[in-house]
């Protein structure tokens, strides 16, 4: 089965929240590219946000699915 390739937007996304829910800085955001930046800041956001809630392993991990669904 072939995989179909991630939108890079939704990529951006996930990998903000990730670092985001690790602690990580805002200014860790790898891309300069605009839209590309700002996704990954409103992952960060999401995540910062979820890791101040007390979410980690698993139910974060199912979060990124319910925010990339929306």
């Amino acid at each position: 089965m072939k995989r179909h390739k991630r939108d890079m937007s939704e990529r951006a996304f996930q990998k903000g929240y990730l670092a985001g829910l690790n602690g990580k800085s805002k200014d860790a955001c790898p891309t300069e590219q605009n839209t590309l930046h700002q996704q990954w800041v409103n992952g960060w956001r999401e995540g910062r946000i979820d890791n101040w809630e007390g979410k980690s392993g698993v139910s974060a991990v199912h979060r990124i699915a319910e925010i990339t669904m929306h």
